[in-house]
């Protein structure tokens, strides 16, 4: 070989360090260095056996816990790794949100695939810590484990709330308002453009499917005003979630077809597709949003919500005594009911 070909020679990049490449006690340190100092009601935070949390006094403790797992919640071909992170957090604070509760504190359980690159990691975590921070909201503990398959991240959180505060599915009556929050159906579209584009795709859309916006301050001024006889999040759609606060409540209800808050963008994908668009919007999943049961009497408390968070909310229907559960079409002169279909179903 010429002294003038050696020259042009350059050494090979040395690979990307991956999760099997460290030790559990690294990772957790990982972790660690990205949190910030615990606040005064935490006694014991990550590195011992088990977190130690002081009691907010006079309210109760609101828990819910859920999983994404990827193939089934996300796929990694087109979802950045601070998008998992942000996704993974933001259901459960939606969960929070539909109780009205205030989040105090998560869990993370994360289950790890070895050749998962350290720094899709790092970045994982950084959008879920900064989602967290958002929200003020403390890790105060969790577990990781190595995962032969897919990647699981499984986070509990809590939240506090005052005992009269509570908003539950359960409470509406007939006559009821039935109210949703923004729009839907922009992350059930944003989902179809990201498998179509791969990572490419972008647009309102698909920023809705990466990073949900949780509701939490509007769901805060919901229970504090105790505007919503009843609520329920959208996680798997607003079809399944007016099926879940009509049988929780032991009422029917009557959806307007076109008072729908379809997002715009959503709404010119549905159509280009020559989809029932109404039908793609109710039934598409994890538009985050919250649907809620307002009592008539209670519209000028609810009309101080949409104010103060600045959040819009549209009337879509109303629930009766009447127990089926229907999409209306049409005007007065020419009503046509539909029975609404159910949501996304992990055993359907």
């Amino acid at each position: 070989m010429k002294s003038a070909d050696r020259g042009t020679l350059r050494a090979a990049a040395p690979p990307a360090a991956v999760l099997a490449d460290l030790s559990e006690r690294e990772l957790i340190a990982r972790i660690q260095r990205r949190l910030p100092s615990p606040p005064d009601w935490m006694t014991v935070g990550i590195g011992d056996d088990a977190a130690v949390v002081e009691p907010e006094r006079n309210r109760l403790e609101v828990l819910s816990v859920d999983a994404l797992v990827e193939g089934v919640h996300f796929d990694r071909a087109f979802t950045p790794p601070d998008a998992i992170g942000h996704r993974a957090l933001a259901v459960n604070l939606s969960d929070l949100a539909a109780m009205g509760a205030t989040p105090r504190l998560c869990l993370l359980s994360l289950v790890l695939p070895g050749g998962w690159p350290v720094a899709d990691f790092e970045a994982m975590l950084d959008g879920l810590l900064t989602l967290a921070a958002r929200h003020r909201m403390h890790v105060a503990g969790g577990n990781l484990a190595r995962s032969p398959g897919p990647l699981v991240i499984d986070i509990t959180v809590s939240g506090t709330i005052k005992r009269r505060q509570i908003a539950r599915r359960s409470g509406a009556s007939p006559g009821d308002e039935l109210y949703v929050t923004g729009s839907i159906g922009a992350a059930a579209a944003g989902l179809e453009v990201l498998r179509e584009t791969g990572a490419a795709g972008e647009g309102p859309c698909a920023t809705r499917y990466l990073y949900p916006e949780p509701r939490v301050r509007l769901g805060q001024l919901v229970a504090r005003n105790r505007a919503a006889s009843a609520c329920v999040d959208l996680s798997d759609g607003l079809a399944d979630a007016v099926h879940r606060l009509a049988e929780a409540s032991g009422v029917g209800a009557i959806i307007d077809d076109d008072a729908l808050p379809v997002e715009p963008a959503a709404r010119d994908w549905f159509s280009r597709q020559s989809s029932d668009v109404s039908m793609r919007a109710v039934t598409g999943g994890d538009d985050y949003e919250l649907l809620l049961a307002v009592r008539p009497r209670a519209r000028r408390r609810l009309a101080q919500v949409t104010r103060h968070s600045g959040i819009p909310l549209t009337r879509i229907g109303v629930c009766t005594a009447e127990r089926a559960v229907v999409l209306r079409c049409g005007s007065d002169n020419e009503q046509r009911d539909r029975p609404m279909p159910g949501g996304y179903g992990h055993f359907r």
